[in-house]
């Protein structure tokens, strides 16, 4: 059965969307991005299709279709097949191949675990992770640990959602001292 797989990156304080995110062209985070990029081509490699929230599509479907090719993620993201959790989305012939998913997604989402392939990768789309934990659909969550603390910005799980049990699967300090982190939901 495939595995629905998460990636996020995060600072020590758990910050994992904010605006002031370090970019990798900073020379300070050459060598943190340098083995996260090994990380994340590791996770992509086990991946043949992805799951997005609407607005991480329509955000992505706005920049990697001309993203430049040496970009590591280019190369993945526009040919691998794209669902798109939305009830609201409607045109998606812009960036192929994608499918929208309405309906009852839990059912759907389990139905695609369930088709042969590879693993199913969630990156970025917060929201959508968030759901994934809440209906224990998120198989493994891979975490790029940054080494600073960024005070605010969005979180993975918000005040009152459930508590999750995990895991640690795998571990690996980055050269710029970040940590690599792959957890699984601790099922009893």
């Amino acid at each position: 059965m495939r595995k629905v797989v998460g990636g996020l990156f995060t600072s020590l304080d758990g910050v994992v969307e904010a605006e002031l995110l370090p970019q990798p062209q900073e020379e300070e985070w050459t060598p943190f991005y340098a083995d996260m990029q090994d990380f994340m081509e590791e996770a992509i490699n086990e991946q043949d299709a992805v799951l997005l929230g609407r607005g991480t599509y329509q955000a992505w479907a706005a920049f990697w279709p001309t993203a430049p090719a040496e970009l590591p993620f280019t190369g993945f993201i526009n040919p691998v097949h794209k669902y798109v959790v939305s009830t609201t989305l409607s045109n998606v012939e812009a960036w192929q191949p994608t499918t929208v998913l309405t309906g009852d997604i839990r059912q759907t989402i389990t139905q695609l675990k369930q088709q042969p392939g590879k693993n199913i990768g969630v990156h970025g789309s917060l929201t959508l992770m968030r759901s994934l934990l809440e209906w224990d659909l998120l198989d493994e969550l891979n975490l790029g640990v940054m080494p600073i603390l960024l005070g605010g910005g969005r979180r993975l799980l918000n005040a009152g959602d459930s508590l999750k049990r995990l895991q640690l699967v795998r571990s690996k300090a980055t050269t710029a001292g970040g940590l690599l982190l792959t957890y699984q939901p601790a099922r009893s």
